[in-house]
């Protein structure tokens, strides 16, 4: 038995099955049927081929990488052959045949530890150089590299953590000197120290440094006497140079130079080579780099949400900044307080629009102008603190379009924000919904994703943004899950919600019922939010509410669209694309699909793809008025289809899709229309009446008692029974309208 690299359980080998995919595994193997189904690879790109790319994993093992597998187009990966990258074994084929995966990692840092996979058995990396690294300790102090892991930075000679708690215990072995770090962290009173001298004569000749002088000339007297707190515990040796304080947003223009930053901890990884804490400071959020020895944890008693002091040096990774630490402190008392207030303040004016960005002056948008600046001041607060943000949304045209919208305003701010090139991936997703209530079964999946990002990567609770869904009672048990654990929630709903909703939710757009005088769509007024998080977007948008439509846009948002370059018929392509591929993989985002279609598409794309949906349509649409069945009740009209016989239920279109376009093909100009779409256990219902359909279900369920009827999403106009109480339920509920029409 051993212990996991990570977390230190008892495993058979090296590494825990929780935290597998928090490792990269070197293989040194000598065939691809050692290889690992779902391990993550170091390998070497090899080239390029239409179809993805060919990446060698040692000597003679080579595995491809397809271009459905990427989250990008494959003519945007700027890999060039020889270039190290990272990569998930999905299957090794019988003839030897390698599938591999993306991995959104894409340097070694990111991940929490490396092990060598060779003849069977796994090992860390370091066991290879041991008797070499001893002698080389021994004989001198080791020069710091470059390549981001060095072992002289901020650390003695053979790279351990080197704090004492005086001048003489400095001398000590550097064993005793780590030994003796979490002890003087825990003595701290006032300013938790977790320092480590620059240099190998500064920790032997224990110099005497000074935190205290680099302060802003604004902030002077707070910043004097909270540093006369973090000068009180002298016990341990402090950052070693008398740098300025920088902000993070100018550290692109200080590559190589020496700076002090002081921030709060959004985020800690442990990967192979360094320590990575991510710190966010007023104006941005940096990675910086700590090195105690491969795969140790450095300054283990820095925590998530602990402010810090950060002397260091910056330096630049793959195009991307990072600061490699040359001293760390963790701030306590007014020290830390001085930074928390700072941070607040920068928080509360940048997060806060200045005024709502109405696409058009639409009366049921502007009457909501104090509930979207509370919205958008949730979005852009959560880049502003490295919060995750997951969008929620129907699989529909609407529900597209919608998050879309929030999706184009978000990324850039989280771009800016954020030093990394995938920080758009990390702290921003989007997951479509098959229907539009928020099931117990998403709650299950997010809170499930949060809490092992929490625990894996010491992620904050993410922002959850319910687009379309999550506004009637249906989703309560949904949004109550995430209430349980504190998960902030923001609903957007272009209909009205239901009273309970506004009691449970952190933060609702949606119409009182007082204020409907039309019809206002979900995307429509998403956009205009969207706009208020970030105005550059503004333009990007102006097409999106008309698109949200399916049919009858307002006349101002069709002349919107018209303005942006999109007339009538583009808008249809667009919604008609939209609504085909929010059907097809509807659990995956399809983000760059998506972009590509309501973006940056001069038009091939959307046609070809609209021409697919009207072919697939018509199809369906000739079958289903082949079988309709038609009757009159009480002066009601009723088109009923048997969806079990005559749809092909796992193709498209979807059920409630071609419900809704054969009530609107076919209901009657005077007099009251309605379309039933009748299943094994589930109705569609569609009417030109004003019917609520929980009245409809529950004077349907009095009609047939022993059919368990209940509305199952007011929005989709469903209602669910039991399969057995099949005739009965359609007839109750043909009686159940009637009565109320």
């Amino acid at each position: 038995m051993g212990s996991c690299i990570i977390c230190g359980a008892s495993v058979d080998g090296r590494i825990c099955d929780s935290h597998e995919e928090d490792v990269v595994f070197d293989f040194r193997g000598n065939g691809p049927h050692e290889l690992v189904s779902n391990r993550f690879y170091r390998g070497t790109v090899d080239g390029y081929a239409d179809f993805g790319v060919f990446v060698d994993l040692a000597p003679g093992v080579t595995g491809l990488l397809h271009r459905s597998e990427l989250d990008q187009r494959l003519e945007s990966l700027e890999w060039e052959p020889g270039d190290t990258v990272f990569v998930q074994v999905k299957n090794v084929r019988d003839n030897g045949n390698v599938d591999l995966g993306w991995s959104i990692r894409q340097s070694m840092r990111e991940f929490r530890g490396t092990l060598v996979q060779e003849d069977g058995t796994s090992r860390l990396p370091e066991a290879d150089e041991d008797e070499s690294a001893d002698a080389e300790a021994d004989s001198e102090p080791a020069e710091a590299p470059t390549d981001g892991t060095h072992e002289g930075n901020g650390h003695g000679g053979d790279g351990t953590v080197a704090a004492a708690t005086d001048a003489d215990a400095a001398e000590d072995s550097t064993a005793d000197e780590g030994a003796e770090t979490e002890e003087t962290a825990d003595a701290a009173e006032t300013t938790a120290h977790v320092e480590e001298p620059g240099t190998e004569e500064a920790a032997t000749a224990g110099e005497p440094t000074d935190v205290d002088q680099a302060v802003d000339d604004e902030e002077a007297a707070d910043e004097e006497a909270a540093d006369e707190e973090v000068a009180d515990d002298a016990d341990e040796p402090a950052p070693t140079a008398e740098y300025d304080r920088v902000p993070i947003e100018t550290l692109g223009e200080l590559v190589s130079e020496p700076v002090r930053i002081e921030g709060e901890v959004v985020s800690v990884r442990q990967t192979g080579g360094p320590t990575v804490f991510e710190v966010r400071d007023e104006t941005g959020v940096v990675d910086v780099a700590a090195f105690v020895e491969a795969g140790v944890r450095a300054y283990p008693g820095v925590e998530l949400g602990d402010v810090v002091r950060i002397d260091g040096e910056v330096e630049r990774r793959r195009e991307e900044i990072q600061v490699e630490t040359e001293g760390l402190a963790v701030l306590e008392g007014a020290a830390a307080e001085t930074v928390e207030r700072r941070l607040a303040e920068a928080l509360s004016e940048r997060a806060r629009p200045d005024d709502l960005d109405a696409l058009v002056d639409d009366g049921a948008v502007t009457a909501l102008t104090d509930d979207v600046l509370d919205a958008a001041e949730a979005i852009r607060r959560a880049v502003l603190e490295s919060r995750p943000i997951v969008v929620r949304h129907p699989a529909t045209a609407d529900g597209y379009v919608a998050g879309a919208a929030i999706e184009r305003a978000t990324l850039p701010l989280i771009r800016d924000e954020h030093a990394k090139r995938d920080a758009v991936y990390h702290y921003f997703t989007r997951r479509p919904l098959e229907g539009s209530v928020y099931e117990m079964d998403d709650a299950t999946t997010d809170v499930t994703r949060m809490l092992q990002d929490r625990d894996r990567h010491d992620e904050k609770l993410p922002l959850f943004v319910l687009v379309g869904t999550g506004s009637t009672v249906e989703s309560a048990d949904g949004i109550g899950l995430l209430d349980v654990y504190d998960a902030a929630s923001v609903v957007i709903d272009g209909t009205v919600a239901d009273p309970e909703t506004r009691e449970s939710v952190d933060t609702l757009v949606s119409p009182e019922l007082a204020d409907v005088d039309g019809d206002l769509s979900t995307g429509a007024l998403t956009a205009s939010l969207a706009a208020t998080v970030n105005g550059d977007v503004h333009d990007d948008l102006r097409h999106l509410p008309a698109v949200s439509y399916w049919e009858d846009a307002p006349a101002d948002y069709a002349e919107l669209a018209a303005g942006a370059g999109y007339d009538a018929d583009r808008v249809a392509e667009l919604r008609e694309a939209i609504a085909l591929e929010a059907y097809y993989q509807s659990y995956e985002d399809k983000r760059e699909l998506i972009e590509d279609l309501l973006f940056d598409d001069a038009g091939d794309l959307a046609a070809h793809v609209s021409e697919q949906f009207r072919e697939k349509l018509g199809t369906e649409l000739a079958t289903a008025r082949e079988n309709l069945h038609t009757e009159n009740v009480d002066g009601v009209r009723f088109t009923v289809l048997d969806t079990d016989a005559y749809t092909h239920r796992y193709d498209f279109p979807p059920t409630a899709l071609l419900i809704e376009t054969l009530h609107r093909r076919t209901r009657e100009v005077d007099g009251e229309s309605v379309t039933l779409g009748i299943g094994t256990d589930e109705l569609y219902l569609r009417s030109t009446a004003d019917l609520s359909v929980r009245d409809v279900a529950a004077d349907a369920a009095e009609i047939a008692p022993d059919a368990d009827v209940t509305a199952a999403s007011v929005r989709d106009g469903t209602i669910e029974f039991l399969s057995g109480e099949r005739d009965a339920v359609e007839d109750a509920v043909i009686a159940a309208v009637a009565d109320l029409v």
